[in-house]
């Protein structure tokens, strides 16, 4: 007896057949994009659930591709240049939290992430990808409107930023603003 495919299966198995095809479709949106592309949009586009971009992505970072998450979507990014990356230990309160990324982001700075000691989990870490007020903006906008608290509030605000900079003098201007506002803490 022969095999039927049932037609409402039919596009399930092109989307399967076509992933490589797709990969590549993404690596190219992302790199073709100014800024971060969301997981909705790069599904719209090409006419897939979001669920199959997120396995997607997760494919392309197998595979050692630079993809990023953001709090504003995927990001294809270069990896930093050595010696110029830096780990500051950081603590202030929820209200002073725009003004910190925004001290880092005015002078030069580049927010990567953030990182929290956690007594049960150990480290854990979230890229943010912070290069601008702008960026700030969108950031501290999502948090507002996802009705969350950063993750410092689960270490009563201290964490840490792997911050981006051109050259070391501008991190060390960082350093020197985040302890003159006394968001720094020395370990």
């Amino acid at each position: 007896m022969r095999s039927q495919h049932c037609p409402a299966h039919a596009p399930e198995m092109r989307l399967m057949m076509d992933g490589k095809t797709r990969r590549e479709q993404i690596l190219s949106m992302l790199a073709e994009s100014e800024g971060p592309l969301s997981g909705s949009a790069l599904a719209r586009r090409l006419g897939v659930s979001r669920q199959i971009i997120v396995t997607d992505i997760a494919l392309l970072r197998a595979e050692n591709r630079n993809i990023m998450s953001t709090a504003r979507g995927y990001l294809l990014y270069a990896p930093s240049v050595p010696g110029c990356t830096r780990c500051f230990m950081v603590s202030h309160t929820d209200e002073q939290l725009e003004d910190e990324l925004n001290t880092i982001v005015d002078l030069g700075g580049r927010v990567l992430d953030v990182i929290i000691p956690h007594p049960i989990y150990g480290s854990i870490r979230a890229d943010l990808i912070l290069s601008c007020r702008q960026d700030v903006a969108a950031f501290m906008e999502r948090l507002r409107d996802c009705r969350t608290k950063p993750l410092c509030t689960l270490t009563d605000g201290v964490h840490y930023h792997t911050v981006e900079a051109e050259s070391e003098a501008v991190l060390d201007s960082i350093e020197k603003a985040l302890f003159s506002k006394k968001y720094l803490l020395i370990p």
